[in-house]
């Protein structure tokens, strides 16, 4: 009795109970919660998009779209910066937003060049493609102007020995300022023959000689000579001190002294250290000039630049070498063409003047760049260059 009535009670709830497929079981299990992480994923980046335009959005948790954003005081969040590198399009690449920048050029200052006619000199003043006489000078025909007019190296002042009535031998030592008219008197009986008659120690002094071959420092700026000057002493052994030709670095530290004896050998000095220094100039050119002599001194006095000393009583800027004064050598110098000046500077540059333009050099005569001259400054002598 009690057997047959447990299986009736088994036989009804067998009846009841629905088959179940656990594998469809799993599947929509699985489909449940990739749809949980979809909802989750969307409403994370509407939470970063709402705190980055500061609109608060409620993501419904069925799915839906974000509710409407609840009443009350709103709440603005602050989210952290993002940087964005967009994309460029070839017409963006093709398409530089600004032009590139401008090499420094090789000389930034201004050159100062001599032009002279038969009855006036002008100086030109050429800086960055620009062109502009600054200074005139009237003279008579041969006299002593053309062949003393001289550039202080800072280029404010100009120098020359004003002809007087003994055939172009002597003058009056003249100055002034560039740019402005007017001159002072300086100097008389001062000699105006030689390659190099006037010569610059610094910006405010000046190297004369007298008629009388004395030797004289000039200020420029106090109008007064200089007296007991230690470059004004007459090197041992030289009685002749015009055949004793000076010149200066573009600062005034270091002196170079040349000489027509060739019994002495031509030195550089800054007063503590001294360099003696031996030259041969080419043979095939020594015949038709009257020797030579430095020209323009390094900064560190270790190089001086050559010139001809001609067998007339003019003018000659020019120089054609470089010395070291240390070995004696002959520095081998970057370029071609024929040389016209070389001429160190007081920003430790080395300006090579050519037939063709300028070639700028270091200190160490490594190439810094060229400079074109156009061709009326090309055939001017260069007296000095301002940084």
């Amino acid at each position: 009795m009690n057997q047959d009535r447990l299986r009736l009670d088994l036989a009804g709830l067998a009846e009841e109970v629905t088959p179940v497929d656990l594998r469809d079981r799993a599947l929509r299990t699985s489909r449940r919660l990739g749809i949980q992480r979809a909802v989750a994923t969307s409403a994370a980046a509407l939470v970063v998009l709402a705190a980055a335009t500061g609109t608060a959005l409620a993501i419904r948790p069925n799915g839906q779209g974000p509710a409407p954003a609840p009443a009350g005081p709103s709440v603005t969040s602050t989210a952290p910066p993002v940087e964005v590198t967009p994309t460029p399009s070839p017409s963006d690449s093709a398409s530089p937003t600004g032009s590139p920048a401008r090499p420094p050029a090789a000389l930034a200052g201004t050159r100062y060049y001599l032009e002279m006619t038969d009855t006036r000199a002008q100086i030109h003043a050429v800086r960055a493609g620009s062109n502009q006489v600054v200074h005139q000078i009237s003279y008579a025909r041969y006299g002593c102007e053309p062949n003393t007019i001289t550039v202080s190296p800072d280029g404010r002042r100009v120098a020359w020995v004003q002809d007087s009535t003994d055939n172009g031998t002597s003058g009056v030592l003249l100055a002034a300022t560039i740019g402005k008219p007017g001159a002072v008197r300086l100097l008389d009986d001062v000699n105006c023959l030689g390659t190099r008659p006037l010569v610059w120690k610094n910006g405010d002094q000046l190297l004369v000689h007298k008629k009388t071959r004395e030797p004289v420092l000039f200020d420029v700026a106090a109008n007064k000579r200089i007296n007991g000057d230690p470059s004004l002493e007459r090197p041992a052994g030289r009685p002749d001190d015009m055949a004793d030709s000076r010149i200066w670095s573009a600062d005034g530290a270091w002196m170079a002294v040349s000489t027509e004896d060739k019994s002495y050998k031509p030195f550089v000095t800054d007063g503590r250290r001294t360099y003696e220094y031996a030259y041969t100039p080419p043979k095939e050119e020594a015949a038709h000039w009257g020797g030579w002599e430095a020209r323009s001194v390094s900064l560190d006095g270790r190089y001086v630049s050559v010139g001809w000393e001609g067998t007339d009583p003019s003018r000659h800027d020019d120089s054609f070498a470089v010395v070291d004064t240390t070995t004696s050598k002959v520095v081998d110098l970057p370029g071609s063409g024929d040389i016209r000046s070389i001429l160190f500077t007081v920003d430790d540059k080395v300006i090579v003047k050519r037939a063709a333009g300028i070639t700028v050099l270091d200190s160490s005569f490594k190439p810094l760049g060229t400079v074109t001259e156009s061709a009326s400054v090309r055939a001017m002598r260069l007296l000095a260059y301002v940084p």
